[in-house]
């Protein structure tokens, strides 16, 4: 158990932070039912806690270079899981947004602190290992969140699922005392907190997914939307112009001047942002349109769990020090292509059209978990553990977040175009829609043109999907490209052609 269980105790919370990503998935139409919400409602819900955990992460992981991860790390453990009590007791929308946000704080500090002590406790071969069941880990709970999310929901509450965290952040807090020695803190840290770059770091996060949020409801050029892009644009200046001028930075701009560690932050950001971007809506979709239950439409993305997981687990047995060509590159692409391959829905077709493509991205995500975080830690020094994984960890929830709100702003408006001529207020229907209120459309028309009126929103609602499917695959295929352009090897420079030498003599 010295090997294997501080990985177990790490692992623990990695899950368990990370299924609370997407365990709201499923749950959405129910939330919405049980407290009345609008679909920038629901976008706050899965997006407001993955904006947490990005603005939040490189703040604590300065902190845990500090004040010693093990310490951190537990800290995080006591308040996500207040945090979660708090989401389960939400009376209303705003209150459960807001306890979003504290549990994505609490998330922050144990996601920070997750790799770095990893990369501390073990060595070698074993590292590789390590780090390949942390990604089979970290890459099957984004999938199987939406089944244990429908599981609770349909057997007991929506509220449940957030219930569920208690019992299990008990047993990681008791295996991380048993288990995990503690850290020595970092004495040539800075001593103070780099207030200023973690205060612009979240408010350009903030800006940013508050405007892509905003923009399907007001549009692109309304001030709601260009006021804080504008805010958010200006803040992420200042953050850079910021650290370039501190003596000891909350991130270190320099890193990215290493292809190896550009390449990892690129490959999660994108992966996440596509794959699971258009998760919510997919979910809607199956929901909504299929009229499956919960655990029917979380078990749809069951093919998508086990693939990413058993290929974590694979390429960390035999790939210890991966390439990042064979790796990132191949993740991306295998990830985009089987996005895209969801973007062929018809009016009438089944969930079962999208269980090949969600095993192919599992793939591509299986391999992308593994070898990006290997390839973040791996390519930077020592000292720079804590501080890489907070980059990786906040590229990672923050590529999801802007996901998220990108992919809701565009299925507002493919759905709104589809509807043209087909509704009095196209964009009112398509935001109803696009948020699972389908069944809301339907009784609101007149008995005898139900069924004409269902099969049209069925034809909206796959345009619609198929838009973000397709966009979100040439964008993760697009994103291989460049992971393979920045992981190129230069060419040997070739010898100049020059005068020949002149033989030497001997001496008379």
């Amino acid at each position: 158990m010295r090997i294997w269980g501080p990985l177990a105790a790490l692992c623990l919370g990695t899950f368990m932070l990370l299924i609370d990503v997407t365990i709201v998935l499923v749950a959405l139409p129910s939330m919405s039912a049980s407290l009345g919400s609008s679909l920038s409602q629901l976008q706050w819900v899965a997006d407001g806690y993955a904006l947490a955990v990005a603005a939040a992460l490189l703040g604590a992981g300065m902190v845990a270079d500090r004040h010693g991860r093990r310490r951190v790390y537990t800290v995080g453990l006591v308040v996500f899981a207040v945090a979660s009590v708090a989401c389960a007791l939400s009376p209303g929308m705003e209150w459960l947004i807001a306890a979003r946000l504290v549990q994505g704080v609490g998330a922050a500090a144990m996601f920070t602190t997750t790799l770095s002590l990893i990369s501390t406790l073990y060595s070698g071969r074993r590292l590789g290992l390590a780090f390949g069941v942390w990604a089979a880990v970290a890459s099957s709970a984004s999938a199987l969140g939406p089944v244990l999310g429908g599981l609770l929901t349909q057997a007991l509450d929506w509220r449940w699922i957030f219930y569920v965290n208690i019992p299990v952040t008990l047993l990681a807090l008791a295996m991380t005392f048993r288990f995990v020695p503690r850290s020595t803190p970092d004495r040539t840290a800075a001593r103070r907190l780099d207030v200023p770059g973690v205060a612009l770091c979240a408010l350009g996060a903030g800006g940013l997914v508050y405007a892509l949020t905003a923009s399907h409801a007001g549009g692109w050029i309304s001030a709601g939307t260009l006021v804080p892009l504008g805010m958010a644009l200006v803040a992420f200046a200042a953050f850079v112009a910021v650290q370039r001028r501190s003596t000891h930075p909350l991130l270190d701009l320099s890193l990215f001047r290493r292809p190896a560690f550009t390449a990892a932050m690129i490959t999660i950001a994108l992966g996440e942002g596509t794959v699971y971007g258009i998760l919510p809506y997919t979910s809607l979709w199956l929901q909504s349109v299929q009229q499956l239950s919960p655990i029917g439409a979380g078990l749809v993305v069951l093919p998508h769990a086990v693939a990413a997981g058993l290929v974590a687990v694979l390429c960390g047995r035999w790939m210890p020090k991966p390439s990042p060509r064979l790796g990132a590159g191949l993740g991306l692409l295998l990830a985009g292509l089987g996005t895209g391959l969801e973007g062929f829905l018809g009016p009438g077709s089944g969930w079962p059209v999208l269980v090949g493509g969600l095993a192919l991205s599992g793939v591509g995500m299986g391999l992308v978990f593994q070898v990006a975080a290997s390839l973040a830690l791996g390519s930077v020094p020592a000292g720079r553990a804590g501080m890489a994984s907070g980059a990786y960890s906040t590229c990672e929830q923050l590529g999801y977040a802007v996901g998220v709100a990108v992919f809701g702003s565009l299925a507002v408006s493919a759905m709104s175009c589809s509807l043209d001529g087909e509704a009095a207020d196209p964009e009112a229907t398509a935001r109803t829609l696009s948020g699972g209120g389908a069944d809301t459309l339907l009784a609101a028309v007149p008995a005898g043109e139900r069924a004409s009126f269902e099969h049209t929103l069925h034809a909206v609602f796959a345009t619609g999907h198929n838009t973000l499917a397709l966009t979100a695959g040439a964008l993760s295929v697009a994103g291989a490209a460049l992971v393979l352009w920045l992981t190129r090897r230069p060419k040997a420079a070739e010898p100049v052609p020059g005068p020949a030498p002149e033989p030497v003599r001997a001496p008379h």
